[in-house]
């Protein structure tokens, strides 16, 4: 008997609120780690998929929480701003003492504070957890980075071990910690992308005629840009080599402009962050090869949509 089909038959003490690209991955992983669970969206399409793959599924986030048993872990995985402020609020009405609330989508960690306040009235715990992996993270595992009391991590080790790569887990500090990193984490990828996206630009303008996803391959064997980026450089150069295909619009989740807003209040120079975000902004006003490459890349890690032509 396989793990997720053990699962089906055991009481559930978490839930998993939101059933997107990272969501639904993420509940899948669990399930197949033999962790029972409840799982909701707003769209019952996406709940009827979650209960093919194991969980037990839910027609709201009140139905949601009755159908767990305590001490209760419910796990959102919904838009940042106000759809997590709104669940707060209702799980604060819904869950009782010893219960905890994790956020793993990709909040402003100047939110955590006062979701945690709100929440400990209730003697209702909360963790913010910056989740990094993207559509990889099924079979991969996540990288998760971690907010809160240190007691209630530890009592949620369980989940994060099954999500988790071996070693990537960690509790960086006390709340809003973990979304912070994962803010920063966010603008150090947006400056590694824009790099990789003018050289690929330069290349294909020298007139060497290069194989673009040689080179990716090339340099991921030995050289010192080597990095997973690069591997999915080369799997979306072998799709389309001149990425002909997408258009060069490359949108941006919030976190790389709220990364920059942090180094500008704390007067850090970022000067490639800011390049980098900026640069985005601009493709959204021409079709450059670099924005090509950076939207696939977007596309490749996480999923995330591209414009065709």
């Amino acid at each position: 008997m396989k793990k997720d089909d053990k699962a089906r038959g055991k009481a559930a003490h978490f839930a998993m609120i939101g059933l997107g690209r990272m969501g639904m991955n993420m509940a899948v992983r669990l399930l197949r780690a033999g962790h029972p669970l409840v799982a909701y969206n707003r769209h019952p399409d996406k709940v009827r998929a979650a209960a093919r793959a194991g969980a037990v599924g839910a027609a709201s986030l009140e139905e949601a929480v009755r159908r767990l048993r305590p001490p209760r872990v419910v796990w959102l995985m919904i838009p940042a701003g106000r759809p997590v402020r709104e669940a707060v609020r209702s799980l604060a009405g819904l869950l009782e003492k010893g219960d905890t609330v994790v956020d793993g989508g990709n909040s402003n960690y100047k939110d955590d504070a006062a979701h945690a306040a709100l929440l400990a009235e209730r003697g209702v715990s909360y963790i913010d957890v910056g989740v990094s992996g993207g559509i990889w993270g099924l079979e991969a595992g996540y990288c998760l980075m971690a907010g809160g009391d240190p007691k209630v991590f530890r009592g949620l080790q369980p989940y994060f071990k099954s999500l988790a790569q071996g070693g990537g887990c960690l509790l960086a500090g006390p709340v809003g910690a973990g979304h912070f990193a994962k803010m920063i984490h966010n603008g150090v990828e947006y400056g590694m992308m824009q790099a990789y996206a003018e050289g690929f630009d330069i290349l294909r303008s020298s007139g060497f005629g290069y194989d673009l996803r040689a080179l990716a391959r090339l340099w991921n064997r030995g050289s010192v840009v080597r990095s997973w980026l690069l591997e999915l450089a080369e799997r979306a150069f072998a799709k389309d080599p001149g990425l002909k295909s997408i258009k060069g619009w490359v949108d941006d989740s919030g976190e790389g402009r709220w990364a920059l807003l942090e180094a500008v209040d704390k007067g850090v120079p970022a000067p490639v962050i800011a390049a980098a975000l900026f640069a985005r902004f601009r493709s959204r006003r021409g079709d450059a090869f670099s924005d090509r490459v950076l939207a696939a890349l977007r596309n490749e890690f996480g999923g995330h949509a591209v414009r065709k032509r």
